[in-house]
């Protein structure tokens, strides 16, 4: 509006001459100016201002990934750290029953040699199979967990529903994954 006042004819002869030489014709550019702001609010309002709503939405979708990918990322540490806190109580105990079964067969032995012997070696053999079946079921609880977390993850991260195929070939290879490391 102050462009419009500045440029209206006015008695001022000077601001009539550059109208003239210039060749402005008032009406025309009034109508010009308005046309030109109806364009820009419209356009702010029905291209820009969405597009400004789809960014923040996609930056918070975004952050929220990414905080999801930190609790993910935490949550794997503490299941490792657990997992390394049950195989080293499993070895403790191992070598606990194994110190024990040879103190058994020591004081065995003295009393009864030949049945000594083969009660540690059933005691030594129980104690192997039992730390060998309790870290078997260890591995095998991890690697379920892992795998779910992996579906978990990577639905997360990609955004999408994953269908049980996609779930059961995910936990599969996360499985494979594991026994071969």
């Amino acid at each position: 509006m102050l462009v419009l006042a500045l440029l209206a004819p006015s008695g001022d002869g000077k601001v009539q001459q550059i109208a003239a030489t210039f060749g402005i014709n008032w009406p025309h550019l009034g109508a010009q100016l308005i046309s030109f702001a109806i364009v820009c609010a419209l356009l702010y309002r029905l291209a820009y201002a969405p597009v400004l709503r789809m960014l923040d939405a996609r930056r918070a979708q975004i952050a929220q990934g990414l905080a999801d990918t930190a609790k993910i990322s935490a949550a794997l540490a503490g299941i490792e750290a657990q997992r390394q806190d049950v195989i080293t109580d499993a070895q403790a105990r191992a070598t606990h029953l194994l110190v024990e079964a040879r103190a058994m067969a020591r004081r065995i032995e003295e009393q009864h040699t030949q049945r000594a012997v083969a009660a540690a070696e059933e005691i030594v053999s129980k104690a192997r199979e039992a730390a060998a079946l309790e870290h078997a079921r260890m591995l095998a609880e991890l690697r379920r967990e892992v795998g779910r977390l992996v579906v978990q993850t990577t639905a997360a991260v990609a955004g999408t529903v994953l269908s049980a195929d996609d779930q059961r070939r995910l936990a599969e290879n996360t499985a494979t994954y594991l026994r071969t490391h």
